[in-house]
Order: C-alpha cells, then sequence, then structure tokens
C-alpha cells in the first residue's frame, strides 16, 4: 500500500469523524456556551497525551522548539471554530454549511500563490460542481429554500472564519515537516490553541461553566476529545504533508453527505431522491479532485 493511498484512507476517516461531531455537538449544544466547550475539548485533549510527551525528555524539547510555528498553525485553526460560533449568532446553521463549501475553492485560489500551483479550467468545474452537489445536500434538493438564503452580518463573519479553516493546511504545509513527530505536532498545535482560546474567552469575557457538564454528556464530550480533537488532529496533519492542501481539502465536499447518511443510520431521517442525488454528486466531483494531479 502506497504513501499516498494511505494519506486518502487517512482523509477519509477524519472525514467520517468530523461528521460524527455534528451529532454529538448537538447533544451537548446549550450546555455550556460554545467557545468554552472547545476551550474543554482541547483542555482535554491535552491531558490525555501529557503524560506520553512529559515523561520524554526528546519530545518535550521538541515541543518548545516546534511552539513558534505551533502558534502560526493553531491561530488559523483556532479563528475559524471562534469566527463559526461567533457568526452563529446572526446567521443559519444553513447559510455557514453552504459558505463553508467554498473552503476547497479558497484553499485551491491559496495554493496559486503560495506553491505557484494553477487551476485548469476543468478543475475549476468540478469546484462549482462540487458546491452545487454539497448545496443540494444541505438543502435536501428543495430549490425554494435555497431562495430563502440571504446573506448577513453573520455569513460575513464566517467567510472570514471560512478562510482561516482554507489558511490551516496551507500553514502545515509550509511550518510543519514529514521529519517531525507527528504526536509532538498534535501536542504543540493543541497547545496553541489553548492558547488562542483562552485569550479569546478573557477578552470576551466569557464564563467557563465547566462545571454544568453532567455524566450524561460524558460519552459526547468523549467522542469529541478524542475522536474530532486528537485523532483528526493526527489524521489531517499526516494526510496533508502527504496530498497536500488543495486535495485534503476537496474531502470538504463529502462532509454533508456523511452527516446526512449518520443521520439516516442513527436517528431514522429519511434521505430522500434528491438529496441521494446530491450525495452522488460529491462523491463524484471529489473524486474528480483526488484524481488531479
Amino acid at each position: 500500500m502506497s504513501e499516498t493511498f494511505k494519506a486518502h484512507i487517512l482523509a477519509t476517516i477524519a472525514t467520517i469523524l468530523i461528521a460524527g461531531s455534528f451529532l454529538a455537538s448537538q447533544k451537548l449544544a446549550n450546555v455550556i456556551d460554545p467557545t468554552s466547550l472547545t476551550l474543554f475539548r482541547f483542555v482535554l485533549a491535552l491531558l490525555f497525551l501529557s503524560p506520553i510527551i512529559i515523561f520524554n525528555k526528546a519530545r518535550l524539547i521538541k515541543v518548545f522548539q516546534i511552539l513558534p510555528k505551533a502558534l502560526i498553525v493553531s491561530l488559523v485553526y483556532t479563528l475559524y471554530f471562534i469566527g463559526m460560533l461567533k457568526a452563529l449568532e446572526d446567521t443559519t446553521v444553513l447559510n455557514t454549511a453552504t459558505i463553508y463549501t467554498l473552503v476547497p475553492l479558497m484553499t485551491a485560489i491559496l495554493c496559486i500563490f503560495f506553491f505557484k500551483e494553477k487551476i485548469p479550467l476543468k478543475q475549476l468545474f468540478i469546484y462549482i460542481l462540487g458546491i452545487i452537489s454539497t448545496c443540494i445536500v444541505v438543502f435536501k434538493a428543495d430549490f425554494g429554500l435555497f431562495l430563502t438564503l440571504s446573506l448577513n452580518k453573520g455569513d460575513i463573519v464566517f467567510l472570514i472564519a471560512s478562510f482561516s479553516m482554507a489558511l490551516y493546511p496551507i500553514f502545515i504545509k509550509i511550518l510543519y515537516s514529514k521529519k517531525d513527530e507527528l504526536l509532538v505536532l498534535v501536542f504543540a498545535t493543541l497547545l496553541g490553541g489553548i492558547v488562542w482560546m483562552s485569550l479569546t474567552m478573557q477578552i470576551l469575557n466569557i464564563p467557563y461553566d465547566w462545571n454544568k457538564i453532567e455524566l450524561n454528556h460524558f460519552y459526547s464530550l468523549l467522542y469529541l476529545v478524542i475522536g474530532t480533537t486528537i485523532i483528526t488532529l493526527f489524521l489531517y496533519q499526516k494526510a496533508t504533508l502527504i496530498l497536500g492542501p488543495k486535495k485534503l481539502m476537496a474531502y470538504i465536499y463529502l462532509n454533508p453527505a456523511i452527516v446526512a447518511v449518520i443521520m439516516f443510520l442513527f436517528e431514522g431521517q429519511t434521505i430522500t431522491l434528491g438529496v441521494l442525488a446530491g450525495i452522488l454528486l460529491s462523491v463524484i466531483a471529489t473524486i474528480i479532485i483526488l484524481r488531479q494531479r
């Protein structure tokens, strides 16, 4: 099995885990402030990894060596979460899901400036197809629902947040190296994320309220900490270093489709023929982008 094929498997697993986080997050919604919940996830994830780092002097030294770079990577990663949570105060989940489909195209455009890559006309068409197909899934193939879409202040905030997410794999590719130990990179990224999130909490005067998280929230929280914080950071950073930012971001087109399938399997929600067509188009668009040189 080639290194590239393994990277595609890692990216697919990460996409599935992130899709599952929507269901887990739904069960924790309105318990505490989302920013505080995200910081809590980062802190718990760091505590899980701490023994492996702290009791290994070589790794601990490497963490401090790479921390300046990790602060830059974690800044754009954290800005996405902060922007998303702030945007949702003024906009809807449908609006954010629609805007998020622009991230792969944003990443491709950024690759022109950072890596001198080009976007052939055929590839641009595939990006547009990917945006259309994910919108079909997001809006449940209801054109009338799509026509109700109107942009507001929250959408502009989320557009900036999406730009930060587009920069995330770019900075991983520039600042991190295949020679760096992945465990050290993840730990340093989490540490940087905690720094930025803590500053945000102080500046915006957001209460922590971690005592409100009860035992019945444990499984959902555990999934978010291990599945979509620790594991996805490992998978994304490894896959980005091999595949590059453009191909990794193409997996975003599969996200709404996988969410729809998960909701069908675990929540009993139906998938209409229109949504199924959108899912198939998302898969086709993603495969075509991944097969590009």
